[in-house]
């Protein structure tokens, strides 16, 4: 029963923003513009409109029992970090005869969960994920990924042949306007709340991208900051992303997926954008291929997680001896997430990217084998979401992601709310975007090579093998 509870478990750092009239959403993605949302807007979604208004409030009130229910029972905490569940239900169930559409009801469940103060508690409106039809002939992107660097929407990368591109747009270059949605006030708005700042600026992103991508075939006006402090205004058109996109696993949607796997020089390099089945073979047969190299470097910025059992598996092919990623701890009972070494594990240095886009299963990855010595930690602190979660689907059609566990490392160390603290601190900046550069990675490579000098350091690092 308990591999059966790990492998249906996710743990993806996705939350909701309301934005442009939108559905909640929020963009799945790497270091690319993925957009993960149908151009389907709330207004057509209102169930007062479709249901009737006696039918309406019915389906209202199962779907608020629902959600508050699956916190009761459910919730790994019994006592609610000292929050009275019982008394945040009478609050906002006596709210509930007030509302008259799904977007309100969307809203109003939403704050609900905000009282827990926790990651993987999301309601995701009907057409909030491509779920139906083939979603990259759908899915439609500008062809830009952004990070909120100090007070500023910085693109990060420009897709190659995008219509970005096209106009000119690079990355370091700075986005002021999209359509009519002015980001500095978009920023203000995220500029307070219980959550960490890393995952304000994580959502803060996600909000511009979803503003930024829609239809295939519709255009959006932006405007931006060059690298000449000059403003200026391009009207973008977005247009089908193609790819591939992960099979449906469960109440799980379809995600996009993006991998790579090259040499740098000598060294193994492996990026992939989300922990989904479809792409564990092709991980597994890069490190099996960079068996002989003397370091490999796993790039999960901007990764915000997915199935949680593939970390484990993962972890198998770069240990030697049986381990721990840590526990996860339900309501009523723990499962270890165990590592198994597979036959004949990678045994060079492993250096491990993150930034404050890289969530859930991502962290739980990268922190397990740091504590356990196996990889370096290199980049910018992560967004602190690694709750174990599962998801329902409501009444509405709306799908309901909710945690069942909290994660703690084999030495006790909490993520949720902390992130993953590299072992060398390297922040993304914009005169590096200007200038073409990666100093993340440039970091790495520099210490591959130091280490590599003093193969004292490359011993160690070998006979650890993870236990």
């Amino acid at each position: 029963m308990r591999r059966s509870l790990l492998g249906g478990l996710i743990l993806f750092g996705i939350g909701a923003s309301v934005v442009g009239g939108r559905a909640p959403l929020w963009q799945v993605r790497a270091s690319a513009a993925v957009p993960v949302w149908s151009p389907v807007t709330l207004e057509k979604q209102e169930g007062v409109a479709t249901a009737g208004a006696h039918g309406a409030r019915e389906l209202y009130w199962r779907t608020f029992e629902i959600v508050w229910s699956r916190v009761k029972e459910k919730y790994y905490d019994p006592t609610f970090g000292g929050l009275d569940w019982d008394a945040v239900g009478r609050r906002y169930e006596a709210r509930l005869g007030a509302i008259r559409t799904e977007s309100a009801l969307y809203a109003l469940l939403q704050q609900m969960l905000g009282e827990l103060r926790r990651s993987h508690f999301h309601i995701y409106p009907p057409g909030t994920f491509l779920e139906e039809g083939d979603p990259s002939e759908r899915a439609g992107t500008v062809g830009l990924d952004v990070r909120v660097l100090g007070r500023q929407v910085v693109i990060t990368r420009v897709r190659a042949g995008s219509s970005a591109e096209r106009a000119g747009l690079r990355p370091g270059f700075i986005v002021r306007r999209v359509g009519d949605r002015d980001l500095d006030r978009l920023l203000r708005r995220f500029s307070s709340g219980w959550e960490p700042p890393a995952r304000r600026r994580m959502r803060m992103a996600a909000a511009v991208l979803a503003l930024l991508d829609g239809e295939p075939g519709t255009r959006v006006r932006v405007q931006y900051m060059d690298d000449r402090s000059r403003l200026r205004d391009v009207e973008l058109q977005r247009e089908r992303r193609g790819g591939e996109w992960s099979e449906r696993f469960g109440n799980f949607p379809p995600m996009p997926m993006e991998f790579e796997a090259k040499r740098l020089g000598a060294i193994g390099y492996i990026r992939f954008n989300v922990f989904v089945v479809g792409l564990m073979e092709r991980i597994r047969a890069a490190i099996r291929e960079f068996a002989t190299a003397p370091a490999l470097i796993f790039d999960l910025r901007g990764n915000p997680g997915g199935i949680g059992g593939m970390a484990a598996g993962l972890a198998g092919m770069l240990c030697e001896r049986p381990t721990s990623l840590g526990t996860m701890t339900l309501r009523s009972g723990h499962v270890n997430l165990a590592v198994f070494p597979q036959p004949n594990p990678y045994a060079g240095i492993v250096i491990i990217l993150i930034d404050e886009h890289t969530a859930s299963t991502a962290e739980i990855f990268a922190a397990g084998l740091q504590e356990l010595g196996r990889a370096l930690i290199i980049g910018e602190r992560s967004a602190g979401a690694a709750l174990p979660s599962l998801l329902e689907r409501l009444p509405t059609g709306a799908l309901f992601q909710y945690a069942i566990a909290d994660f703690q490392t084999a030495r006790g160390t909490l993520i949720e709310g902390h992130g993953v603290i590299p072992n060398i601190k390297v922040p993304l900046t914009r005169r590096a975007l200007l200038e073409g550069r990666d100093p993340q990675l440039e970091v790495a490579l520099r210490e591959i090579a130091r280490r590599l000098q003093r193969r004292g350091d490359v011993r160690g690092l070998r006979e650890g093998g993870c236990g």
